[in-house]
């Protein structure tokens, strides 16, 4: 475990005390995690009453709907093999559905489906088999249009892994093997408890102290949208993997599911729906990816600031425990702000190509300025606003002789174009076809002359 300052040890340590305290719970692990590693974890109660044993990053929790993300990255992994469209129907791939819901909506849960399939299952918690929900799933009342606002929807993504059986031509568990856990060395993840070590899940009611035990269900079909057990250990390798997908997903697929496709909370616009992920953002202004989980007994979170790489992670043993999404924001936002990564010392560059030599510098479009610079044998620009240093620079990829296209920055996808005099000089740049010069000058100023 990397060593963090002990002024920050302390503080999260008293942070999970007071939530462990205030909430009442029988058991608690808390971690933050850098690089798929736990700079720091702390459990805090116990794993099961009556034993004499506090629950560490190696006990199971039930991380319930935290499987959700798992199911959206299979997905996604299929739509990059050409297996699928996001704007395909879900019933171009699965027979049994004739709602016209498209698999872009399900991830969103932008599709207007009800949440739960037929039956009151979280009273009798009886949950349906694989036959039973695709034979019922055209039953499940569709409440409201698609896009109309964001609707959680439990059953459509069940119905999304069978979308993953389907296409890949095997169980929805044996793919999240093959495809995630396994290549992640994800080894305590598993659909319900394994045989190793776990923590027992309670309820403690409002009005005594007194936890009873939930039961542990059966998802069966269910499971694609909350089957999952962990660990986390396990679940710093996953904080790692949404941080940096490396080779199992493309890092602009990654990038994609982690754009906002609905709002969650319209009147406030501090969290928001990616494809599969919830987007958070917490008071310090950063945005945190991730999800949360709910089954009886045990309620987790898991969410990580791609940029740093720093993921926060709470597993608590009670159905009725603090919020996790700003728990576990909380505990990693601190240590963002408190023991931040250290910086890379500057690296000087080998080289300044001869055709960016008259583009660096500052520009003028529509009256505001622009910086352009060389950095590492690449170009990149930004607006030259006070505090346009927290903003993405742009970085520029040659396509064609003076032809160059954005891939990162407030115009990411464009083109960039140089314009030359005969002599070579450069006389003006269009970006997104929009005119920059040397001095700044009127719309239309350029054409008086």
């Amino acid at each position: 475990m990397a060593t963090l300052l002990e002024s920050t040890t302390r503080h999260l340590r008293r942070t999970a005390l007071a939530k462990q305290r205030s909430g009442r719970l029988p058991g608690l692990y808390a971690g933050v995690c850098r690089g798929g590693e736990l700079v720091w974890g702390d459990g805090i109660g116990v794993v099961e009453l009556g034993a004499d044993r506090v629950p560490t990053a190696d006990d199971q929790f039930l991380v319930a709907s935290n499987t959700k993300t798992f199911t959206a990255v299979m997905v996604m992994q299929l739509r990059d093999e050409g297996r699928l469209a996001l704007d395909d129907l879900l019933g171009d791939h699965v027979p049994e559905v004739s709602h016209p819901l498209t698999i872009r909506q399900c991830l969103a849960h932008v599709s207007g489906m009800a949440r739960e399939p037929l039956g009151d299952v979280w009273e009798t918690l009886e949950q349906p088999d694989a036959k039973t929900l695709r034979r019922d799933f055209d039953d499940v009342e569709r409440i409201g249009r698609p896009h109309d606002h964001w609707h959680y929807s439990n059953v459509v993504y069940a119905m999304l892994g069978q979308l993953v059986e389907k296409l890949d031509g095997r169980m929805w568990e044996e793919s999240l093997r093959a495809r995630l856990l396994d290549p992640l060395g994800m080894r305590r993840t598993s659909v319900g408890f394994d045989d190793g070590p776990h923590v027992t899940g309670y309820y403690v009611g409002p009005y005594d102290d007194v936890p009873r035990p939930e039961p542990v269900l059966d998802l069966q079909a269910m499971a694609p949208c909350g089957g999952l057990a962990s660990t986390a250990h396990d679940l710093a390798l996953w904080s790692a993997f949404v941080a940096d997908p490396g080779s199992l997903l493309s890092a602009d697929t990654m990038e994609e599911m982690c754009q906002p496709q609905v709002l969650l909370d319209p009147d406030q616009w501090t969290g928001a729906m990616g494809l599969g992920f919830f987007l958070m953002r917490s008071p310090s202004g950063r945005t945190w990816v991730g999800h949360t989980g709910g089954m009886p007994g045990h309620i987790t979170g898991v969410f990580t600031h791609r940029a740093t790489g720093t993921g926060g992670i709470v597993l608590m043993s009670s159905t009725a425990s603090p919020s996790p999404d700003a728990f576990a924001i909380e505990l990693a936002d601190h240590v963002i702000e408190h023991d931040p990564v250290e910086d890379t010392p500057w690296q000087p560059g080998t080289e300044l190509p001869d055709d960016y030599r008259p583009l660096v510098g500052r520009w003028f479009s529509e009256g505001q300025p622009f910086v352009f610079w060389v950095e590492q044998g690449e170009l990149r620009a930004r607006t030259d606003k006070p505090g346009a240093e927290r903003l993405t620079a742009s970085r520029f990829e040659k396509v064609a002789d003076d032809v160059y296209r954005d891939l990162t920055g407030r115009e990411r996808g464009e083109l960039l174009r140089v314009t030359r005099a005969p002599d070579g000089t450069v006389t003006k740049l269009n970006w997104a076809t929009y005119l920059f010069t040397r001095e700044p000058i009127a719309f239309g100023e350029h054409l008086s002359g």
